[in-house]
């Protein structure tokens, strides 16, 4: 991902903060959160608050799920966002993906202009996930085996 082309030219960059579950991503922010602004998702109620990432001394537990959050002012010019990776507990082929049914990333994701990469493990990949009007496709889907090729 890191080789990713627009990554590299990003400047503001979504992320999330892995639960044990997903896709590790602590090590990745870790890396990069002194080249790139680094965003990542706080719940607020029924929504994604988005704050930037300012190393781990500025993290505290969240109520929601128990991840990690970063403190600090919400930031809330989506348009600056370049690049986002996106979790999701399954996407298909066609670049949809599932969550976890709250609906924080259905609500967030049509306030961005970012390039969305979804990363998930092989075994999540589905043929093809049902949608709905709002959902969104991420424009690539990556695994820890690479890029899956899109039917787009």
């Amino acid at each position: 991902m890191e080789q990713h082309p627009l990554f590299i030219a990003a400047k503001t960059v979504l992320l999330y903060y892995s639960l044990g579950d997903e896709v590790q991503t602590h090590d990745f922010i870790e890396k990069w959160y002194r080249q790139k602004d680094i965003l990542l998702p706080v719940v607020k109620g029924d929504i994604l608050e988005l704050r930037r990432y300012t190393g781990p001394q500025n993290l505290q537990t969240g109520e929601a799920y128990h991840i990690e959050e970063p403190t600090g002012e919400a930031f809330t010019d989506y348009t600056q966002i370049d690049f986002a990776i996106i979790p999701g507990v399954s996407f298909d082929k066609n670049g949809n993906r599932l969550g976890r049914g709250k609906g924080y990333y259905d609500r967030l994701l049509p306030q961005l202009h970012s390039y969305n990469v979804g990363i998930c493990f092989d075994f999540q990949v589905s043929d093809e996930i049902p949608t709905e009007s709002f959902d969104k496709p991420m424009h690539e889907v990556w695994t820890e085996k690479g890029k899956i090729s899109l039917y787009q």
